[in-house]
């Protein structure tokens, strides 16, 4: 039978249990979920994974699955990009569908296994202390960032020499000053006329938005404040996804474990957790209870966090918002794979029809960037491949404003909108920049 009328379920993940680290048992289950999706194919378009697969087995003697050496089971794995869309948007055999496939989670599997084998590769091992690294780039930023530059002819070539990061890569700027640091001077008091006055939200800065670009974050201080809402930033840790990508699991749990011991202190005293990543919501809100499912914590911390975009719209529906003026200009909106795999619908839509005479309009499609897998000269092209459907989706209305909720597909699309053959905008940044706009803040 195929489909369920019984809404989908995800499983926690067994990843302390040693038979899941089994690898013949993984490799039965890769063949089996991988005969499935040859008889499906709803997939073909979502990311390169389903076309390797498709591909491999249309040009195997016998058209079979069981014709897969392993490493062709494994350049479907090395293809995906965990972005959870085939899971939320196309297949029909999720649980609880006796079929039971989750394919992202079948890759993250195969990365554990490959994490505990010692086979996860150097770069991506460190590619993914993002605090150690973003520490270290604010410290020498001037520094950090003319050597990352796009276009820079002396040192990129050498970067992807060593790296195997992709010369032509945007690579994400250090601030000379972290947001947390910056936090002091950001932060106003609560506006008492402002409709949510009483409320209170601890907003999560995540390694991107703490030491990348604050601007999400200053955005979104101002939004809340000028909304009656006291405010307060935090940069505890990473939330783990570079090191969840790369399935090393135990360092996710241990992520969770204490990420979720300082921010349930903030819950108890009536804060609300609003992470500026939707990559970080998704992990606080949906990864981490399947991978410590018998932690009370982190099922607390899962229950008191809102997405930037959920949360105000939940304000707007809860108590109002002050009055925003008029904006007529047209808004190209990306959903981003980490903000649709949250289950909320189209917030950031939502929030901008907020905005009087604003005009968005949504693209559902992955800009192909997939977290630090884009970056790497072995899947540059591909994650431009990807991305192209999206790009030409956003720019095919030339619109005032193109924004996006994940803060590396913003410039990743610039790219692929520029390889289009389009003039991409300056900044493709987070939707609440634009209420932020709105207000005149």
């Amino acid at each position: 039978m195929e489909g369920s009328l019984e809404a989908p379920v995800r499983h926690a993940i067994p990843w302390q249990d040693e038979a899941w680290y089994d690898e013949a048992a993984l490799d039965a289950e890769l063949r089996r979920v991988y005969d499935i999706c040859h008889g499906c194919r709803r997939c073909f378009n979502l990311c390169d994974s389903f076309p390797i697969l498709f591909d491999s087995i249309d040009e195997a003697p016998n058209e079979e699955v069981d014709d897969l050496t392993p490493v062709q089971l494994a350049k479907v794995v090395d293809a995906c990009t965990l972005c959870d869309m085939c899971f939320m948007t196309k297949c029909p055999y999720v649980p609880p569908h006796s079929f039971d496939l989750d394919f992202p989670h079948l890759m993250l599997r195969a990365r554990a296994v490959k994490h505990r084998k010692g086979e996860t590769p150097f770069m991506d091992k460190q590619l993914a202390e993002m605090d150690r690294n973003g520490r270290l780039g604010t410290m020498a930023a001037g520094l950090a960032n003319w050597a990352t530059g796009e276009g820079n002819g002396l040192t990129r070539p050498v970067i992807e020499k060593v790296t195997g990061i992709d010369r032509r890569a945007h690579l994400p700027p250090f601030m000379d000053v972290s947001l947390t640091r910056q936090a002091p001077g950001l932060i106003p008091g609560p506006n008492p006329d402002g409709p949510a006055f009483g409320r209170k939200v601890a907003i999560y800065a995540g390694c991107h938005d703490e030491f990348n670009d604050g601007g999400p974050g200053i955005a979104l201080i101002k939004v809340l404040a000028h909304n009656g809402v006291q405010v307060r930033i935090e940069h505890p840790d990473c939330c783990g996804m570079p090191k969840f990508e790369n399935g090393d699991l135990p360092a996710v749990a241990s992520a969770a474990q204490r990420i979720s011991a300082h921010f349930v202190p903030l819950i108890e005293q009536g804060w609300d957790i609003v992470p500026l990543t939707t990559s970080c919501a998704l992990m606080l809100k949906f990864e981490w209870p399947l991978i410590e499912p018998g932690n009370e914590l982190v099922k607390q911390l899962s229950h008191h966090t809102f997405d930037v975009s959920e949360y105000v719209v939940g304000l707007a529906k809860e108590t109002g918002l002050a009055p925003i003026e008029p904006m007529a200009q047209s808004i190209a909106v990306h959903f981003a794979c980490h903000a649709r795999a949250q289950n909320m619908g189209p917030k950031a839509m939502e929030m901008l029809r907020l905005i009087p005479e604003a005009r968005p309009a949504l693209t559902e499609r992955c800009s192909g960037h997939g977290g630090k897998w884009g970056i790497f000269k072995d899947n540059f092209d591909r994650a431009v491949k990807v991305g192209k459907p999206a790009a030409r989706n956003l720019m095919k209305d030339q619109p005032d404003l193109v924004v996006s909720e994940c803060p590396l597909a913003g410039p990743h699309l610039k790219q692929v909108i520029a390889a289009n053959g389009a003039t991409p905008p300056a900044r493709i940044g987070h939707p609440i920049e634009v209420l932020a706009k709105a207000y005149g803040l």
